[in-house]
């Protein structure tokens, strides 16, 4: 569905604006950034990008990558 597509899609190529500000107690880097396609949603955003956790990421069908928050210790949300 849309909505799980929406703030699971994570790849570095969707994002701007990407600020590092903190790390998760296993020590993912945790970032606030903006997508740049408003499809994936408007505004700031806290979260991680796929790359960085490869054991948490897989591809979309579009080929960019997302990521299962249920299987890291950071929450995907937006300020």
């Amino acid at each position: 569905t849309n909505a799980s597509l929406v703030g699971s899609a994570s790849d570095r190529e969707l994002k701007e604006n990407i600020e590092l500000v903190g790390k998760s107690p296993s020590g993912i880097n945790i970032y606030e950034f903006n997508y740049k396609d408003e499809a994936y949603g408007e505004g700031r955003y806290v979260g991680v990008i796929a790359q960085e956790v490869p054991e948490a990421s897989v591809e979309m069908s579009n080929g960019y990558l997302a990521v299962d928050y249920s299987k890291i210790d950071v929450d995907f949300i937006r300020v």
